[in-house]
């Protein structure tokens, strides 16, 4: 009797051992894909103990699944994107890619710093967008994969050399990926520069919570008093203008549907929603910006950040010819949206915007967390 009471014991422990394995985070690496001119691009898959797991390739540092529980604990991915390295390279639309060197829109792709003109690409009509014709979302990144206090993180690099699309200064990047215990997806970003120069880095995932055809019935709560007008090329006009009783108002969580289609002159200049919102509590560190859940699934979406602001876009230049990944059909007006942490749009021509300058023996750090659970 006392053999056999041993025995179930033994086999309780192990078991149990096996289980503690089983919850650890883990950390899994394969190649996703070779890009036109012959480099391999890895593939990271980062786990945690409760099921959710985030897949990330070295190209554009995208992310490129992301899968969290409904209310049901059933496991869905919440971000568009391709199934193959030839459609990111061919047609992406910035689909969960790092962006840099200066995240949205400058005026007349021209600036001018410490007396200096720079004149960067013109790649959206006549601003510039993204950091260029090939922005960080279009580079490889050096990748290292490691256990942390039982996260799985994903350290990305990248040197931006002197004059590349043309930013003046070596500008050394290394993007934090961290997958928590708690269902929390942590971006953080540092940047170092030999000359001054200027950096807004952000990430630029497309989520829909639910899976249904479009994110018109996601609730959006933004943390937020005011937010940029812009002009028809959707460039700042340099306006802090209050949200109350504009179509702008989320300081309490509505659909994105609910006043998406109202007869409004910023409504029209974005086809929908394309704006930066101005997070308040400035200079506080981190804070809630936003907040998006959906009633279907349950799943909701905390963005904290400490940047000043956050681009809320709607999709609204989705066309259909982005192909859906796992399926035979296509991604659809207004399928996913980006919240974009950030500096404003244009704040290199605008001097009463906070700084993006960044100088040599300073360094850029910024930090902010997509924190999942479900209701």
């Amino acid at each position: 009797m006392k053999k056999i009471t041993l025995m179930i014991i033994l086999m309780a422990a192990v078991i149990s051992c096996k289980d503690a394995e089983i919850k650890k985070s883990t950390i899994d690496k394969d190649v996703f894909g070779i890009t036109k001119d012959g480099t391999q691009i890895d593939r990271y898959t980062l786990s945690n103990a409760m099921g959710m797991r985030v897949q990330i390739i070295t190209y554009g540092g995208i992310v490129t699944s992301l899968e969290v529980p409904d209310r049901n604990g059933n496991f869905q991915d919440v971000v568009l994107g391709y199934d193959q390295l030839s459609d990111y390279e061919n047609n992406n639309p910035y689909f969960g890619a790092l962006i840099g060197r200066f995240g949205n829109r400058i005026a007349d792709g021209t600036f001018t710093l410490e007396g200096e003109v720079y004149k960067l690409a013109q790649n959206d009509g006549k601003n510039h967008l993204h950091g260029g014709n090939k922005g960080f979302d279009k580079v490889v990144w050096s990748a290292n994969s490691k256990l942390i206090d039982g996260d799985a993180v994903l350290v990305l690099n990248y040197l931006s050399k002197d004059m590349e699309e043309g930013y003046p200064g070596n500008l050394s990047v290394e993007v934090t990926y961290t997958l928590t215990q708690d269902n929390a997806f942590e971006v953080g970003y540092k940047a170092t520069t030999d000359k001054t120069t200027i950096v807004n880095l952000t990430q630029h995932s497309y989520f829909n919570l639910s899976g249904a055809d479009d994110i018109l019935s996601h609730e959006l709560m933004l943390n937020a008093d005011a937010f940029l007008p812009v002009d028809e090329t959707l460039i700042p006009t340099g306006e802090l203008q209050s949200v109350s009783g504009s179509p702008f108002d989320f300081k309490v969580s509505k659909s994105i549907g609910r006043d998406i289609s109202i007869e409004n002159t910023q409504l029209t200049r974005g086809l929908g929603y394309d704006h930066c919102w101005v997070i308040n509590d400035q200079n506080t560190g981190l804070r809630t910006a936003a907040v998006l859940s959906d009633p279907i699934s349950g799943r909701v979406m905390e963005v904290i950040t400490d940047q000043p602001g956050i681009q809320f876009y709607s999709g609204n230049f989705l066309n259909g010819t982005q192909p859906k990944k796992n399926s035979d059909v296509f991604y659809t007006y207004r399928s996913g949206l980006c919240l974009e942490t950030q500096h404003y749009p244009d704040t290199p021509n605008r001097n009463s915007f906070p700084s993006v300058v960044l100088t040599p023996g300073t360094t850029f750090r910024t930090k902010t967390v997509f924190k999942f659970s479900a209701e």
